[in-house]
């Protein structure tokens, strides 16, 4: 029971900072982004990259709920697929924040 509601509140933390994201706000709440200077942070597409990580959080949401479903209806593939799903996301967001300057401005 503890465990399901640890994830669910966890769950509703990914959701919500997915949906913050989405509105092209938050960026403070991004890692590295927030450490940059105000000179180097105008080189940026603040909203890209808000909204880039929006939909990371919305499919980390997703990779949590299956665990949680998993755990409700005692199917433990979900939970495989939801680890899966899980660390695909990490290793896409890492791979496409980091090729190319997808973020900067033209």
């Amino acid at each position: 029971m503890g465990g399901t509601i640890i994830l669910l509140l966890v769950l509703m933390l990914f959701i919500i900072l997915g949906v913050v994201f989405s509105l092209g706000k938050g960026a403070f709440l991004i890692s590295g982004y927030n450490m940059l200077s105000k000179e180097e942070k105008a080189e940026y597409d603040e909203k890209a990259l808000c909204k880039f990580m929006g939909k990371s959080m919305f499919a980390i949401a997703f990779s949590v709920f299956l665990w949680e479903l998993s755990s409700l209806i005692k199917q433990h593939i979900l939970f495989v697929i939801g680890l899966i799903l899980l660390l695909g996301t990490v290793i896409f967001i890492l791979v496409y924040s980091n090729t190319k300057n997808r973020f900067k401005k033209c």
